[in-house]
């Protein structure tokens, strides 16, 4: 036997494997494929303070091994969601996190209050990749000082595991890392979504409504992969590995690099059995290189 039990700062998880937010719903879409039970978390749909209505279509395109998005975070409201998805999916026993979203510091404060209220949500995902309406529109997590900033006021009302979620549009992704853990995050999800764009030649427009969206896939996962080796070399808390992760062997690459869980996304549009074929990947690859704990091969990349 085998222990892929994860302790992520107090949040623990029965095995490595999560869901990443906006490709799994709030869960029960995929309760006909697979026992959701099975997985270590997941993560719902980003969540926002208010209604909204995202942006216009076509909003996602495929590109070459991957796609874009640029749904613009459609979802109800908070409000919505503690009334009424939560009590749908409250029964999971597994871990469920809520990716929280917002334009201002003030929504990110109500929003986590009010998630904090809920007894079977043990941590959200704070989403520092939205733009800061009130400093023209620059995203939050681009920069230390506002990454900084909005983790401090959400720490200040939220009072279980805080996982920010980093964006690799920047220089340096390690210096952000480090901003956030100093303000009291509990751990890092990384990366989110690169910054693209699809052109159709033929009509010489933009594939997307917005021009530009959020490329993921196996495309991003060389770049996910380096800025997770680079962060566990330059923060203390744990970190969840996330961009491109398709198979069991994608996952460990992610734990070898240091990351203690990972987050599937686009591959579950692909195979949506593929989360627990993961977990049973991963527990093939410790049964057959030895390895006792999944906590030993975290970090465990050999460079000489």
């Amino acid at each position: 036997m085998v222990n892929l039990e994860v302790n992520l700062k107090g949040l623990s998880l029965k095995n490595p494997v999560m869901t990443a937010s906006g490709t799994f719903g709030y869960g029960e879409e995929f309760d006909d494929f697979i026992d959701i039970d099975r997985l270590g978390g997941i993560l719902v749909k980003g969540t926002t303070r208010h209604h909204r209505e995202g942006n216009p279509y076509p909003r996602m395109a495929e590109t070459p091994s991957g796609m874009l998005n640029a749904v613009g975070l459609q979802n109800k409201g908070v409000e919505n969601f503690c009334n009424d998805i939560y009590p749908r999916i409250k029964h999971y026993n597994t871990n469920i996190l809520v990716n929280v979203s917002g334009s201002t510091i003030e929504d990110y404060i109500e929003t986590a209050s009010m998630i904090n209220e809920l007894d079977r949500i043990p941590a959200i995902e704070l989403n520092i990749s939205c733009p800061n309406v009130k400093e023209g529109g620059m995203a939050f997590g681009t920069s230390c000082v506002s990454a900084a900033s909005v983790v401090k006021a959400v720490r200040k009302v939220y009072n279980k595991h805080l996982m920010v979620k980093l964006s690799p549009n920047v220089t340096d992704i390690s210096e952000i890392a480090k901003a956030v853990e100093a303000e009291g995050a509990d751990s890092v999800s990384l990366i989110n979504t690169l910054l693209g764009m699809a052109i159709d030649a033929e009509s010489r427009r933009p594939l997307l409504s917005t021009i530009t969206g959020g490329l993921s896939g196996p495309c991003v996962k060389p770049v996910a992969l380096r800025m997770v080796w680079q962060v566990f070399r330059a923060i203390n808390i744990p970190i969840i590995g996330l961009g491109g992760i398709m198979n069991a062997k994608d996952a460990i690459e992610f734990i070898l690099a240091g990351a203690s869980a990972i987050q599937i996304g686009t591959a579950n549009f692909i195979d949506p059995q593929v989360t627990v074929k993961v977990v049973e990947g991963i527990k093939e690859y410790m049964i057959r290189h030895k390895v006792q704990n999944i906590s030993d091969l975290v970090g465990a990349l050999e460079i000489q």
